[in-house]
């Protein structure tokens, strides 16, 4: 099963045993939807798997869902519109942070706004005494997920030299922290020349 964070958001994408590769979507103007984000059931698991197979090249099967599903630290979460399941999120807990490991939304439904619903419903889950920050990592390829995540608030805080072993492309930690002061993040490289900043080890 890929470990790796994955993003699917607004882009056509091939995949790889670890990591992404993301080619930008063709911008258009979509109406916005609301949806309800709840927890993931088993009962939504083929859709949730359609919609993978749908998007993803090299997928994880139903098998490394409930594998992933079934530790306590790894929630699933599903935005759901007219009673369809239309977009997915799994991700870790850690005691002070929120890792995504997995984020997609359904082709059909691009630029509707369900991925800033999503990312909204992580965020009201934080709370300064307890999980205050949500991380992932994302390709350096990966500029319309690096715009999307920065618009949401979230800042580059690392470069991950040699991050994925398909293409051996670096990577941004992004962090999103609730409140965060005097928090020190790389400044943010729209253009993708990450050899500017040091390496991270």
């Amino acid at each position: 099963m890929d470990c790796v964070v994955r993003i699917h958001i607004f882009t056509h994408i091939s995949r790889s045993r670890k990591g992404i590769q993301i080619m930008p979507w063709i911008h258009t103007s979509s109406p916005k939807l609301k949806v309800q984000i709840r927890w993931l059931l088993h009962c939504d698991l083929p859709k949730v798997l359609d919609i993978e197979r749908r998007v993803f090249e090299s997928t994880w099967t139903k098998e490394d869902f409930l594998h992933c599903l079934q530790q306590r630290s790894c929630i699933g979460m599903v935005a759901e519109y007219n009673h369809h399941v239309i977009g997915f999120m799994i991700y870790k807990l850690h005691k002070a942070k929120l890792h995504i490991l997995n984020f997609v939304v359904d082709l059909e439904f691009f630029r509707k706004d369900i991925a800033t619903q999503m990312i909204e419903k992580l965020k009201d889950k934080l709370n300064q005494q307890r999980r205050n920050e949500i991380c992932l990592e994302l390709r350096e390829g990966n500029l319309t997920a690096q715009l999307f995540f920065k618009k949401m608030g979230f800042k580059a805080a690392l470069v991950l030299r040699n991050h994925y072993n398909d293409t051996n492309e670096d990577a941004y930690l992004m962090r999103f922290i609730l409140n965060e002061k005097d928090t020190l993040f790389l400044p943010f490289a729209p253009h993708n020349r990450i050899a500017e900043y040091y390496d991270v080890a």
